[in-house]
């Protein structure tokens, strides 16, 4: 019998960059428009804005909120090095970076070898760190080999479709020439301290930006760029299902898997409710006290449209990793952190199940 470990981490771009660079999402939106001054003016902000934006436009903020997030990271990497898994399977959007217009999928195991990858060369318009300089002072060309396991991949996509999951799969890269960002940098986060990352990844994509996947390329837009909409994500209960399965799978084989989620919370830059300027924290609240009670039926309950309508797109790929943990009888996280803002774009979440 296989072993399981669950963990949920961030994989925020602009915690690659400088302290300086980190409130530049912020500093777009705030060039919008169609956004009203009065919701622009850093008066009218609240407590918690205006301390994080200090008055040298978040910089300071920003060395607290990165302090939060490498303790997070820590949290979860000594987890995953005490459990040394066979592989780490990592859910993750892919944002118009290798699925585009000839195909996207829902969902979809990538059944990868190892890779030779550059993540400052090959960063994506939407990881939003594309030719800026990264906080660790590595070259444009620096190169990294992220480790493979094809065949426990394999074994994945065979058992969800052994169990009526119709998933697809892929054997190497279709438009981008490494991995999307959503898995590269929470590989290079959870090795934070460059200490080194060996453990084989299993890439499993969610088409978390639905709607706005190819219409937006899955990335911000003024709040005045109405587009025709695409097809929506899978719904979340529907993931749920995706990831009991995965459980499973994973449990009955001879293998040790990390099942890891890979996501901030709510998005500013996609929440219309708040002018696109802060998260949505009441809806991240909500399902963050769901979890850490382990009462999951507020997850499956929780609507596809309530998860658009909160910014809260790439949440989804949350979905499958507590309903996992549920599946095995551990609902509970053994650690969890909230790391909330309202000036660095999302709240992010960290999680370590036993």
């Amino acid at each position: 019998m296989g072993e399981v470990l669950g963990v949920g981490v961030t994989h925020y771009p602009p915690f690659s960059g400088t302290d300086a660079d980190m409130a530049g999402l912020l500093r777009r939106t705030m060039a919008d428009p169609g956004i009203p001054a009065e919701a622009k003016d850093p008066a009218r902000w609240t407590e918690t804005a205006r301390r994080e934006w200090g008055d040298d436009g978040g910089a300071t903020g920003a060395a607290e909120h990165r302090e939060a997030l490498v303790k997070g990271f820590e949290q979860v990497r000594a987890a995953i090095d005490d459990f040394n898994p066979d592989a780490v399977v990592i859910w993750g959007d892919d944002q118009y970076e290798n699925f585009r217009e000839d195909l996207i999928p829902p969902y979809a195991v990538l059944a990868y070898p190892d890779l030779e990858v550059r993540p400052w060369a090959q960063a994506g318009d939407s990881a939003d760190m594309k030719g800026k300089p990264n906080i660790w002072g590595e070259p444009y060309d620096a190169t990294f080999r992220v480790r493979g396991r094809p065949d426990i991949a394999k074994h994945l996509a065979t058992g969800l479709l052994e169990r009526d999951i119709d998933v697809a799969y892929a054997y190497k890269q279709a438009h981008h020439p490494g991995l999307p960002h959503a898995f590269l940098n929470a590989i290079l986060y959870l090795d934070y301290h460059r200490t080194g990352f060996d453990y084989p990844v299993i890439p499993f994509p969610i088409n978390c930006y639905g709607r706005r996947v190819v219409s937006y390329r899955g990335f911000m837009s003024e709040i005045g760029d109405k587009r025709e909409l695409d097809p929506p994500s899978p719904a979340p209960a529907r993931l749920m299902r995706v990831g009991a399965e995965v459980a499973r799978i994973c449990a009955e084989s001879p293998w040790r898997i990390a099942l890891l989620a890979s996501s901030s919370w709510s998005h500013a830059f996609l929440c219309d409710r708040t002018w696109r300027m802060w998260p949505d924290t009441p809806a991240d609240v909500r399902l963050y006290e769901a979890m850490v009670k382990g009462d999951l039926d507020v997850w499956r309950a929780t609507t596809l449209a309530e998860i658009e309508a909160a910014g809260q797109q790439e949440l989804l790929n949350w979905f499958p990793l507590v309903a996992a943990m549920e599946t095995l009888g551990r609902p509970v996280p053994r650690w969890s952190a909230f790391v909330e803002t309202e000036v660095f774009n999302s709240n992010k979440v960290f999680a370590v199940y036993r």
